[in-house]
């Protein structure tokens, strides 16, 4: 099986939380797991936080915004951001305040940017949202809005070097998902493309020796 053959079956994080990126609503979900994936803190934590806004109906803006400070940092507790509920809690609602009252929503941020640079520089204004929470949301976008396109993170680039693979773009979440998920924890023998690795071929063979 080829490197893109084994890429293609792992899941993006969008598609493991059961996301349609093809649909607006799904890409406002994405907007907002964009955020909490880019906190320091585990990817679990992250998902099962997604999970409870998605649950307590905290899935658009408008409901969001309803729903207030104290509520989100109730969620944002439950689901483990204990370090950083009171700012996750008040970045989200500033960002989404700006949002709407600038743009309205997120598709007319994207019609109004001029490329992907604009498109970037206009995300970043919005509060809490810095270079990562942007890299996690475009790159996963790539094919369906037109000017989102981010450089490849540096985790992506890594991991693909290592394992000789040169489309970075085309398949950065599945790269960063193996980055963080395998090569960060050292479970070189459950990678899924543990067979191209240099670093565990070089590993197997100074063993062996």
């Amino acid at each position: 099986m080829s490197i893109p053959e084994v890429l293609s079956r792992i899941p993006t994080y969008s598609v493991e939380l059961g996301l349609d990126l093809r649909k607006v609503e799904d890409r406002f979900k994405w907007f907002i797991a964009s955020i909490l994936f880019a906190k320091r803190i585990s990817s679990d934590i992250a998902k099962r936080t997604f999970k409870l806004f998605i649950e307590y109906k905290l899935d658009s803006p408008d409901n969001i915004l309803n729903a207030g400070w104290n509520r989100l940092v109730e969620v944002l507790d439950e689901g483990g951001y204990v370090r950083y509920d009171f700012s996750t809690a008040s970045n989200i609602l500033e960002a989404l305040n700006t949002l709407k009252n600038i743009y309205g929503n997120l598709e007319e941020l994207h019609k109004h940017s001029k490329d992907s640079e604009d498109l970037e520089r206009r995300l970043m204004k919005l509060k809490g949202v810095g270079p990562v929470a942007i890299n996690i949301f475009l790159r996963e976008l790539r094919g369906i809005w037109v000017k989102a396109d981010p450089k490849p993170s540096s985790i992506a680039i890594i991991t693909a070097q290592k394992i000789g693979f040169s489309d970075v773009k085309s398949f950065e979440s599945q790269l960063v998902r193996i980055g963080i998920e395998y090569c960060k924890k050292r479970r070189c023998i459950e990678c899924p493309v543990r067979s191209f690795c240099s670093e565990v071929v070089y590993r197997m063979s100074g063993e062996s020796s």
